[in-house]
């Protein structure tokens, strides 16, 4: 690619991800407007931005993916089935650290990233807070995901900034790597996600060049792959969740726009609206 080439479509690039920002900050004054006409018990319930976001887009009939002790409040507009790849009792077997929490009835039975238990275009909302980080083929994931809503339907996710958690001295994954494990499947990246949970969030390591001859990294990494722990494959800022939406746009042609974009604490509130 000549270098005049190369100049315009980082441009064109550029200005696509400006307009996705320009368009979401028109929609938050709209969406915080809302908050003006509520009774002080609604605001009070609403002060959190997720939940004011949800409150507004979420209503109909939809499903939460992966809610676990953490459901997403939503206002009685909306009813909610909640889908997990295991019932509850398995869930608390399988992560421990459940076992005392008060998880939510799994309505449907079903790996969230395929959604094969779900018909195309049946759901007025998709809800996925703190679950593509989780998913080995995001962009395949989203994909699912539009394709289980009606026209117009709305996907809400909520996905962490690893600045802000105990993923952030691991390495970011770029645009590249997701188009990779979207084009050839994710089996050729698991090993090394694997890696990476063992030697920084698991051991604490902090550099990427610390703790090559830790032996202890290859183990946890086997321990946590045979016991398939739901690991963050994945790891994100705005930036790369910024890029990932003009790629799914510009690039794979994927049919949405974006509703809403949210720096919210430690997360990132995504709305986006399924084209009709």
């Amino acid at each position: 690619m000549r270098k005049e080439e190369t100049t315009e479509a980082v441009s064109h690039q550029l200005t696509a991800s400006k307009r996705v920002i320009i368009q979401s900050k028109s929609i938050v004054k709209k969406v915080f407007g809302v908050v003006s006409m509520l009774s002080l018990a609604a605001q009070s319930v609403l002060s959190d931005r997720r939940n004011l976001a949800a409150y507004y887009y979420i209503k109909g009939n939809g499903i939460e993916i992966g809610a676990l002790h953490n459901p997403l409040t939503v206002s009685s507009k909306a009813n909610v089935r909640y889908v997990d790849r295991m019932s509850v009792a398995d869930l608390k077997t399988h992560y421990p650290e459940l076992s005392e929490l008060p998880l939510v009835k799994v309505d449907i039975l079903d790996d969230g990233e395929d959604l094969t238990r779900i018909p195309s275009a049946s759901q007025d909302f998709v809800i996925a807070n703190h679950f593509i980080e989780h998913c080995q083929n995001p962009i395949k994931t989203i994909q699912s995901m539009l394709r289980v809503l009606k026209p117009e339907g709305i996907l809400y996710l909520g996905i962490p900034d690893k600045r802000y958690n105990f993923d952030v001295h691991r390495p970011l994954t770029d645009i590249g790597h997701l188009l990779q494990d979207y084009n050839e499947g994710p089996e050729w990246s698991k090993k090394q996600h694997f890696l990476e949970w063992a030697k920084f969030p698991t051991l604490g390591y902090t550099c990427d060049s610390d703790g090559k001859n830790d032996p202890r990294i290859e183990a946890e990494a086997n321990r946590f792959m045979e016991q398939d722990y739901s690991i963050h494959y994945h790891v994100w800022t705005q930036t790369e969740i910024l890029e990932l939406l003009v790629t799914l746009q510009k690039t794979l042609h994927l049919a949405f726009e974006v509703e809403f974009f949210l720096k919210n604490k430690d997360e990132m509130v995504l709305v986006l609206r399924k084209n009709p």
